[in-house]
C-alpha cells in the first residue's frame, strides 16, 4: 500500500467516525432529551474513534455537513450498531423514537429488516449483562444468519 492509499484509508476512516458521530447524536435526540450521560458516552465513543471534542461539537452543531458513511466491515458495522444500542439505552428509558431509529440503521447497515428488531434486543440485553462488543457479536452471529 503506497502512501495516497494510506491516506485514502485514513481519510475514509475519519469521514466513518464523523458519520458515526452524527448517527450517535441523532438517537440520543431522537426523543427530545439529549441528557448529559449521553453526551458522555458520545464523548467517550468519540474518542475512541480519534474524533476531538472541538470535531464532535461540529457535528452536533451542523449534522446536515457529514454525510452517512456505511462502515465497510461486518466487524465494524457490528461495533457501529452496538454503540448505537448502547446510546439509545444509557438513560435507561428505550423511547419508541429511539429503537425505530436504530432499526433503521441497522437496515441500512445490511442486517436483515425482519431480524433487526431482534437483533437489536439481544445487543441490548447482552449491554444490560456488561457483555462487551466483541463477545455480543459472537452471541448474536448465529441470529444474523
Amino acid at each position: 500500500m503506497n502512501f495516497s492509499d494510506l491516506l485514502t484509508s485514513f481519510r475514509q476512516g475519519n469521514a466513518t467516525a464523523k458519520s458515526h458521530m452524527k448517527n450517535l447524536i441523532e438517537i440520543a435526540a431522537v426523543d427530545g432529551n439529549f441528557d448529559n450521560i449521553e453526551y458522555d458516552l458520545l464523548k467517550s465513543i468519540a474518542k475512541r474513534n480519534s474524533i476531538s471534542e472541538s470535531q464532535l461539537k461540529e457535528i452536533r452543531s451542523n449534522p446536515g455537513g457529514v454525510t452517512f458513511e456505511l462502515p465497510k466491515d461486518n466487524r465494524e458495522k457490528f461495533h457501529q450498531l452496538y454503540d448505537l444500542v448502547q446510546m439509545m439505552s444509557v438513560d435507561t428509558l428505550v423511547h419508541p423514537e429511539e429503537k425505530k431509529l436504530t432499526n433503521l440503521f441497522a437496515v441500512k447497515f445490511g442486517y436483515p429488516k425482519e431480524k433487526a428488531g431482534a437483533l437489536i434486543d439481544m445487543i441490548l440485553a447482552n449491554i444490560q449483562n456488561k457483555q462487551n462488543p466483541d463477545e455480543t457479536m459472537k452471541r448474536v452471529e448465529m441470529l444474523i444468519k
